[in-house]
């Protein structure tokens, strides 16, 4: 059915105009003011957007879904994360792909790719993780790669399980280099963290409150500068993923400076949340358990100045959704058996809208930037994805920025069973969301049908 948004205030990441887009088929293929309805095809889907802004689809670079860790996965499937997504005005999710060491690359990729396959109802693509490199998976690399997945995740954290080691990190980058591949990276000294992890649990500190302390600020920051030392020799092309400190963003803009292609994600949670959260009593501060950990209050405005300022590019989630109740709770008597993350992909655009752009922390060109346009840019979307022009996806999100509410888990879509930003305040939520051209949302209820989103093959960009 075609489509045409009209009288809408259109938000990119440079521009800012009054237009009606009109959308035949998948693609945008008019933008102009004062389209008549009466002269578009019968049965055309008109959406009024009069005082409301029009974004393009927003795009969550950093998120799991189907996730094994620690003993456990993640409580949500492609469905329920769809909706929850499209509710909040994502359109495009980027999936880590997170095998366990022994696990064959392509086989992984072959079952990650059919857990979304016929379930998702936004579009979606892959980050490969690379947790073992020898000769015998570097084809498989190679394959994965030609059938669509332009980037790799590597973790220089979580000794043991899915940490790489100076050699196979070497390897991998050498590759990605050769590939024109991006490397993402979970930046955290691993060696560090287990010491840290042995002491604190010897001295009887166990609860959810201490593992911040074993990953401070130093251990990311320090991971930051290892990952940067290897791009700057090998020449590759790198993303810190969920950096959340002052430290870490340093280490990465003085790597930066000295020329190495590095670019720097940040996480909603640790805008808005702080470390208080993790130390809350009655084991509630385990909902706030994710790595890298919450930190210092200070290190939020940090974290703004950064988007502002466009020193880091992208602002994700790393929606990581574990229930309390039968999951989190495994680590009541230790931390370190906690499963990580925090469920945030529904609250996502509306939490940098609310204490963003609202708190006059954001531009909305900031924002459109950094939720939007420059994961585009970076994964190899864009202009498909991440843009409103002629030949673009119409993927686009009406957005009221008058609506006042709160955030509620009695609203979420996601399965986890708790909302990490309970009761508060929400200025603006999406009205209307397409997806190539069809309406998935509206209004905070889904609307449309599960299983239309498409599987996004990347070309390598770097």
């Amino acid at each position: 059915m075609p489509l045409l948004v009209r009288r809408g205030r259109i938000i990119t990441a440079t521009d800012d105009y009054a237009a009606d887009i009109y959308c035949a088929g998948e693609t945008i293929t008019r933008i102009e003011p004062g389209i008549d309805p009466q002269t578009l095809p019968p049965g055309t889907d008109v959406v009024d957007a009069t005082g409301k802004f029009v974004f393009p689809g927003f795009i969550d670079p950093h998120v799991h879904i189907y996730l094994p860790f620690m003993g456990s996965f993640a409580a949500d499937d492609y469905a329920s994360a769809s909706r929850a997504a499209l509710a909040g005005g994502t359109t495009t999710l980027i999936e880590m792909i997170c095998p366990g060491p022994t696990d064959e690359p392509w086989e992984a990729f072959e079952l990650w790719r059919a857990k979304a396959h016929g379930l998702a109802a936004v579009d979606y693509t892959f980050h490969m993780s690379v947790v073992r490199f020898e000769e015998r998976v570097r084809d498989q690399f190679r394959k994965i790669v030609a059938a669509g997945v332009a980037s790799f995740k590597v973790f220089l954290a979580y000794k043991g399980a899915l940490n790489l080691t100076d050699e196979d990190l070497f390897a991998t980058m050498t590759l990605a280099r050769k590939l024109g591949v991006i490397v993402t990276a979970h930046c955290e000294n691993a060696d560090a963290i287990d010491a840290l992890q042995k002491t604190l649990l010897a001295a009887g500190q166990t609860g959810p409150e201490w593992h911040g302390s074993s990953r401070p600020p130093a251990v990311e920051a320090d991971g930051v500068h290892h990952l940067c030392t290897f791009a700057e020799l090998l020449g590759t092309h790198v993303y810190t993923v969920h950096t959340s400190c002052d430290a870490a963003l340093q280490a990465a803009l003085a790597a930066r400076y000295r020329g190495v292609n590095v670019w720097i994600e940040s996480v909603i949670p640790h805008f808005v949340l702080d470390e208080t959260y993790a130390a809350r009593p009655n084991f509630e501060g385990a909902k706030y358990v994710m790595s890298p950990p919450l930190r210092a209050k200070r290190n939020q405005e940090v974290l703004w100045n950064g988007v502002k300022s466009r020193a880091i590019s992208t602002i994700g989630t790393d929606h990581a959704p574990f229930n309390v109740r039968g999951q989190k709770d495994m680590g009541r008597d230790a931390f370190t058996r906690i499963p990580n993350g925090i469920p945030s992909i529904q609250e996502r655009v509306d939490l940098v809208h609310t204490y963003g752009v609202a708190a006059e922390r954001l531009t909305l060109h900031a924002m459109v930037d950094a939720c939007s346009t420059q994961a585009a840019r970076l994964f190899g979307l864009y202009p498909k994805k991440g843009a409103i022009r002629i030949g673009s996806d119409a993927d686009l999100v009406v957005y009221d920025p008058a609506y006042r509410g709160t955030f509620s888990k009695a609203e979420s879509h996601s399965n986890v069973d708790y909302n990490a930003y309970e009761g508060w305040e929400r200025r603006g939520r999406p009205s209307v969301v397409t997806v190539r051209g069809a309406v998935q949302a509206r209004d905070g209820k889904f609307v449309g049908t599960i299983g239309r989103g498409q599987f996004l093959a990347r070309a390598p960009t770097h």
